[in-house]
């Protein structure tokens, strides 16, 4: 029996998502800028889509820009405002993701002042920092922050009101990263006091390449891709009108079924979590004590690599994440557990594992036994080997 456990990493498509989506792919094949009654029925098909989108998050139609996934969208809320802003301090959390990290640095690279805001032992946002970094900004100078709204290896979620309070104290723009929340916990634009917000279909059993940028009226953006009066003159190019249909149908279903797949995949995680731990006791879970995701658990057993346990895990037909990224060769440890002050050999040793609606019980105990016995494989061989 395989299992599929990586549901942080991208979701399969809803077959009800799939039924919304297959017209737009044949018959329903027009461009939604277009003018005759083929083009009337795609644009018709977005103004939905987008409802749907902006229901899920607690926002207005308006407000939603569609894009090419997440990565996009955080590419375009740093880049398009720092584009109508001078340089000057751009401030993130140190665990964010690379879509947030990359654009950051180019920033960087253009005169902006780049700061990591730190996090705590549980992967919690320290408010001091990112206020003394907000403080020592030169003063009338432009600031943006980007704080992600659930932690995509830890799960660990953080509180955007309070983060949106210090910004909006300072005037400074804040991008809130929901990509990994959306669809799991309930997100509300209009409360988190965020300025930008960014989505992913892909994550929600929606389609890959659709996403969105959640925009406050009062951001002024430079769009990314210019020719086109596109997406309100925020995003130029030829709408994806089947992907974007299925963005919408699967944020109604992630909003109408959010608290059974709350409730089932928390059941899921807790069992899993109890097993290792009672197993397992030297295994070590990050962010155990903070709120986190229902579905992400986020682990290491000390002495043992992660990228070895993951192909060897591999190899039983079960699917996991590592904590380690592999540069030019090497393989380094999670940025995220660093920043939690965790030490670089352990933290090159951890696995996520993350569980999603379709996730049974019997592929849990099934990883957890597998888990077990490669470990115990892995601890042998390394006896030997250094005897």
């Amino acid at each position: 029996m395989s299992a599929y456990l990586d549901y942080n990493a991208t979701t399969p498509l809803d077959g009800r998502v799939l039924d919304a989506m297959l017209p737009f792919l044949h018959d329903q094949f027009g461009n939604a800028s277009s003018g005759h009654q083929w083009g009337r029925r795609a644009r018709a098909a977005l103004d939905v889509a987008r409802e749907q989108v902006a229901a899920l998050v607690n926002a207005h139609p308006s407000q939603v820009v569609f894009t090419s996934g997440g990565t996009e969208a955080n590419n375009l809320a740093l880049k398009g405002c720092a584009a109508r802003m001078s340089p000057g301090h751009i401030a993130i959390s140190a665990v964010e993701h690379d879509s947030v990290r990359g654009p950051a640095k180019a920033l960087a690279r253009q005169g902006w002042a780049l700061e990591e805001i730190p996090v705590d032992t549980q992967g919690q946002l320290e408010l001091d920092g990112l206020r003394a970094i907000l403080s020592a900004a030169p003063a009338g100078g432009a600031s943006l922050v980007a704080a992600m709204l659930a932690n995509n290896e830890t799960g660990i979620i953080y509180t955007a009101p309070p983060i949106a309070g210090l910004a909006r104290e300072f005037g400074a723009t804040l991008l809130v990263d929901a990509v990994q929340a959306v669809g799991k916990v309930a997100v509300d634009f209009a409360k988190s006091g965020a300025h930008l917000m960014s989505l992913s279909a892909h994550k929600i059993y929606g389609p890959k390449g659709a996403g969105a940028l959640i925009v406050d009226k009062a951001v002024d953006l430079e769009p990314l891709l210019h020719g086109g009066g596109h997406e309100k003159g925020r995003r130029a190019g030829t709408e994806n009108v089947a992907a974007i249909v299925g963005f919408g149908q699967a944020a109604a279903l992630a909003l109408q079924e959010q608290s059974s797949r709350h409730e089932h995949m928390l059941k899921l995680r807790n069992y899993m979590e109890t097993r290792l731990m009672t197993e397992m006791p030297q295994l070590r879970i990050y962010g155990q004590h903070a709120e986190r995701l229902p579905n992400t658990s986020f682990f290491a057993v000390p002495g043992v690599e992660g990228e070895t346990l993951l192909m060897s895990l591999d190899q039983a037909g079960l699917a996991v994440s590592s904590g380690s990224a592999c540069s030019t060769g090497a393989v380094e440890p999670s940025h995220v557990l660093l920043a939690m002050g965790v030490e670089p050999e352990l933290a090159r040793g951890a696995i996520r594992v993350s569980v999603g609606k379709e996730t049974r019980r019997e592929q849990l105990d099934k990883f957890v036994d597998c888990l077990k016995q490669q470990v115990q494989a892995l601890q042998r061989f390394a006896a030997v080997a250094y005897a």
